[in-house]
C-alpha cells in the first residue's frame, strides 16, 4: 500500500505537471517550440477512482488537484497542490498530498524543483534539487539538496518539463504519432526516465456552446489524445521492456492546456476531470 501511494504521488506529479508531458522528437527545433502560444493559467481537477483490479485491493479514490503554470520574462514557473484520500478493502483509507513548486528558464538549460510529500498528515518526503544543461541537446549535472545531497550526470538528449511539453506540442502539429525521448523533472532522487508518447489525430475545438468550463475561450483550442508510457531511469532502451511503470493519456491543447486525464498504475485508474480554469496574465516584457 505504501508504495502504490509513493508511485501515485509521482504519476499525479508527472501528469499533473501538465507541464511534464510530452517528448521531443529528433526533428523539433527551437524555432518550432518557440511558434507555440502557451497560455499561463491555473486549473482544478477533480480526482476519482475510475476502476481497479481486485488484487489491488483499492475500492475507491476521491481527491482534487491545483495546478497553476506561470510565466516570467525569462522562465515558467509551476505550482501543482494536491490531495487523494484512496480506500480499501482490508486496510484504513490512506491520505497522501504534494506540494509542489518549480521553475524552468524557457532556453530550457536551467530548472530547479521543490516538493513536499505528506501521508496521513506526516511528512513523507522532501525533495530539492536543480538541474542544468551545457546547452541544447548537451547534458549536465542534477544536484539536491534533499533528502540529502546529491549529484547526477544528465546524458545528452535529457529535457525538462515545459521544453517536453513545448515538443510534444511542436510533434503533434508536425502530425508526429510517437516519440520517446529522456525527461529529468526531480520527483525522485533518480535519473531521467524515458517517456514514449503516442498522438492521436487532432481534435477540433469543443464550441462556444459547450457546458462549463469547456466553453472558456482559454479551452476553445485545438487539441490531441495523448498517451504516455513512462519507463524507469535505466542504461537500457525502452523499447527493450514490454510493460512501463505506468501510464498517462490525457487531451493536451496547442496553448498548453491539459483537459481530463487517466493516471493508469495497472492495478487502478484515477481519472482527473477539468472542473475550473482560469487564464492568468503574461508578463510585460
Amino acid at each position: 500500500m505504501g508504495t502504490q501511494a509513493r508511485n501515485l504521488t509521482v504519476i499525479l506529479r508527472r501528469g499533473g505537471g501538465l507541464a511534464l508531458l510530452a517528448a521531443l522528437i529528433a526533428t523539433t527545433t527551437p524555432t518550432s517550440a518557440a511558434n507555440i502560444a502557451i497560455q499561463p493559467h491555473e486549473a482544478l481537477y477533480t480526482l476519482t477512482l475510475q476502476s481497479a483490479k481486485s488484487a489491488s485491493g483499492v475500492v475507491g479514490a476521491n481527491g482534487a488537484m491545483f495546478y497553476k503554470w506561470g510565466e516570467t520574462c525569462d522562465g515558467w514557473t509551476l505550482e501543482q497542490r494536491f490531495h487523494l484520500r484512496v480506500s480499501y478493502a482490508e486496510d484504513d483509507a490512506t491520505d497522501i498530498s504534494s506540494t509542489i513548486v518549480t521553475y524552468e528558464s524557457k532556453d530550457g538549460l536551467r530548472y530547479r524543483f521543490n516538493e513536499r510529500r505528506m501521508r496521513n498528515g506526516e511528512l513523507d518526503a522532501e525533495i530539492r534539487g536543480e538541474a542544468h544543461l551545457d546547452g541544447p541537446g548537451k547534458g549536465g549535472i542534477a544536484e539536491f539538496t534533499k533528502p540529502e545531497a546529491a549529484t547526477l550526470t544528465l546524458k545528452p538528449g535529457v529535457l525538462f518539463p515545459t521544453a517536453h511539453t513545448l515538443a510534444l506540442i511542436a510533434a503533434a502539429q508536425a502530425h508526429q504519432q510517437f516519440i520517446s525521448r529522456y525527461v529529468f523533472d526531480g520527483s525522485d532522487v533518480e535519473n531521467a526516465g524515458q517517456v514514449s508518447a503516442f498522438i492521436g489525430s487532432a481534435l477540433p475545438p469543443p464550441g462556444p456552446k459547450a457546458a462549463k468550463p469547456l466553453n472558456d475561450p482559454i479551452l476553445q483550442h485545438t487539441g490531441w489524445p495523448v498517451r504516455l508510457a513512462f519507463f524507469p531511469a535505466t542504461d537500457s532502451n525502452a523499447a527493450d521492456q514490454a510493460e512501463p511503470d505506468y501510464e498517462l493519456s490525457m487531451r493536451l491543447l496547442d496553448n498548453g492546456v491539459t483537459q481530463d486525464m487517466k493516471l493508469d498504475y495497472s492495478d487502478y485508474v484515477i481519472g482527473a476531470s477539468l472542473s475550473d480554469i482560469k487564464k492568468l496574465p503574461r508578463p510585460g516584457c
